[in-house]
């Protein structure tokens, strides 16, 4: 898993409440198990007409959005089905935070899980940050995941709560089979000494 410690990039402003995960990513795209190619199918409702062809006023379709690397969005957002192809679309497109004032509980874990950093703020606070986003490609959001802060294009600094052991995943590019893998002398002496001690187990 991709490590997150600071990131400065362009935001896009997202004010729809509730976006639930087949908003996300809609469930015809679930037939896969890879993580990769469903970023062209992110927001796939929002994004295409019914022909393919992208509709125009769709945040992520103008021109200043394209690589943006932050959400910054409504109340509520990841609610829904317990879908882990949401952040797989998210990363995929190559979305690395998301801001919100709420978010469902399945899908906050899932992000940290999968490299995406999730960031509670207060409405008042997500409401500049937003307005700043609106800015365009020039304004740039910098998340400090060490401080635990966000600094707009503008300076304003806000900072953010975040889980202790989460923060050290995040950080150290850490997900399960990673936690697990620090172990892994751990497990490789007490195997050893179970074979010696067991041997009939």
């Amino acid at each position: 898993m991709q490590k997150f410690t600071t990131l400065t990039g362009i935001a896009a402003p997202m004010p729809l409440v509730n976006i639930d995960t087949d908003m996300i990513i809609p469930k015809q795209f679930l037939k896969t198990i890879q993580r990769s190619g469903l970023g062209k199918n992110l927001f796939d409702e929002m994004r295409y007409n019914q022909d393919g062809a992208e509709i125009s006023d769709f945040v992520l379709n103008q021109p200043a959005y394209r690589k943006a690397e932050i959400l910054v969005v409504g109340d509520n957002f990841g609610c829904g089905s317990s879908r882990e192809h949401a952040p797989w679309a998210l990363l995929d497109f190559g979305i690395r935070c998301v801001i919100s004032t709420r978010f469902a509980d399945i899908f906050f874990n899932n992000c940290f899980k999968n490299g995406i950093l999730p960031i509670v703020l207060p409405q008042d606070a997500v409401d500049v940050v937003m307005a700043d986003a609106g800015k365009g490609a020039n304004a740039r959001i910098t998340i400090d995941l060490l401080s635990q802060t966000v600094t707009t294009s503008d300076g304003q600094i806000f900072g953010f709560a975040v889980d202790s052991h989460l923060k050290h995943c995040l950080i150290n590019g850490l997900d399960d089979i990673g936690l697990t893998l620090e172990k892994a002398a751990l497990i490789d002496a007490y195997e050893t000494k179970t074979a010696m001690t067991r041997p009939w187990v």
